[in-house]
């Protein structure tokens, strides 16, 4: 046999793509600066107790933008004074105007609606119909221009122009059908997306106040919406599966299509869309985009719990109920802790079921656990940076090995 190994090159994500730095509010979209979370309200905007305490909500889940529906009058006037409640609080998340059909007339007639907004979401889709579109599409950039506001323009599979996508089928038509329907429909995407971008240079926007999205509900078309329109400009581009659908569908979807963006070094600013369960928590979307970008290496937000999946060696639901427990309090504790205890989001805490991973994954982390599974001696070694530290026994090694966890918390971070 022959005894030389080749070495394996695990491939690593592409360097970011370049693009334009976006200032929104405090926050930096695209350049150099990490990959942004953000999220969006499902509350009646008018409604100012209800759509401040939700943003309250997302921003304390980690959401670092947070876009608001602007669809009517009362919602245009209730949002300086849900700025003006926010800050009241301490809380600086730059609020994103989400704007259809008559957003040009909205931010005309609520000036200081203009003025509260950190960024606009134009969809060119429905901005303007026939000749009133590159009209009403002018209005929102010049007062965005006029406020010194960035704008996304997001367009949406949905939502498409329809007089753009009429002349590319004819075109397609014409040349023979070269294309499929799909892939005029792409084209589409990308079209009207640099198109309007351009228009928005014309009318004098630069291209740090742009920001771009084209969101479809498919997964590979996605994937090839967001590869050309990378490959044909350098904006900065907020990635997200529109429609993606509730649970595991919805998460497993997304994190798919971003996964495969992402790795290719496409992607500024993500949000996860989630549809909530009835009576669910809306952070939830916030959760897992900070997964999905942690556990891809791009940032980190919060200590990581490994625990086993359990087999038939782990009948007892102990190490479960502690795994469950620790990653419970990890974000119940984390918006102190990132004060507190600067670092703590790269800790790495292990909950293991039984012998056969147990010792060795424990000695990967930070500070792990090793529980005893059906049969084994009822001891539980604890491994702190990668050596035998204590061996826990008897009727409350769960919360013992909690207050392990933040001592040394407390004594690595504090």
């Amino acid at each position: 046999m022959d005894k030389h190994v080749e070495p394996i090159y695990l491939s690593e994500p592409l360097a970011r793509k370049k693009t334009v730095a976006v200032p929104v509010g405090s926050v930096v979209v695209g350049g150099k600066a990490p990959i942004v979370v953000q999220s969006m309200t499902n509350t009646d905007t008018a409604d100012i107790d209800s759509t401040v305490e939700q943003v309250a909500n997302l921003h304390k889940a980690g959401s670092e933008l947070v876009r608001i529906t602007v669809d009517r009058d009362e919602s245009a006037a209730a949002v300086p004074k849900i700025r003006e409640r926010l800050e009241r609080l301490g809380i600086d998340v730059p609020l994103i105007g989400d704007f259809h059909y008559i957003g040009h007339k909205l931010l005309a007639d609520h000036p200081a609606c203009a003025e509260a907004l950190a960024k606009y979401r134009i969809n060119p889709g429905n901005v303007g119909f026939k000749e009133k579109k590159d009209k009403q599409f002018s209005q929102i950039i010049e007062t965005a221009i006029k406020y010194d506001k960035p704008v996304r323009i997001g367009v949406n599979w949905g939502s498409l122009d329809q007089a753009l996508l009429t002349t590319l089928m004819d075109k397609n038509q014409d040349e023979g059908f070269p294309l499929t329907a799909r892939d005029v429909t792409r084209e589409a995407m990308v079209q009207s997306a640099l198109l309007s971008a351009q228009l928005a240079n014309d009318i004098g926007m630069a291209d740090d106040k742009i920001i771009l999205s084209a969101k479809v509900s498919q997964v590979q078309d996605l994937i090839a919406v967001y590869c050309e329109l990378a490959r044909r400009s350098n904006h900065a581009l907020h990635l997200g599966l529109t429609e993606a659908g509730m649970g595991t569908k919805g998460i497993v979807a997304s994190s798919a299509a971003m996964g495969m963006l992402l790795q290719q070094g496409i992607g500024d600013t993500i949000r996860i869309s989630l549809t909530p369960e009835p009576g669910g928590d809306r952070t939830r979307e916030v959760q897992v985009s900070q997964e999905l970008l942690q556990t891809m290496g791009f940032r980190s937000f919060v200590p990581i719990v490994a625990a086993c999946p359990g087999c038939g060696r782990t009948t007892s639901t102990v190490f479960q109920e502690l795994a469950s427990d620790i990653q419970a309090q990890i974000r119940e504790d984390m918006p102190e802790w990132k004060t507190k205890y600067p670092g703590v989001e790269d800790l790495k805490v292990a909950v293991m079921g039984c012998i056969v991973n147990g010792p060795g994954e424990s000695k990967h982390a930070d500070i792990g656990i090793s529980l005893p599974g059906t049969g084994e001696e009822p001891a539980a070694p604890v491994f702190v940076d990668g050596k035998k530290a204590h061996t826990l026994r008897g009727p409350n090694i769960a919360e013992d090995f909690r207050k392990l966890v933040h001592d040394y918390i407390e004594n690595r971070y504090g």
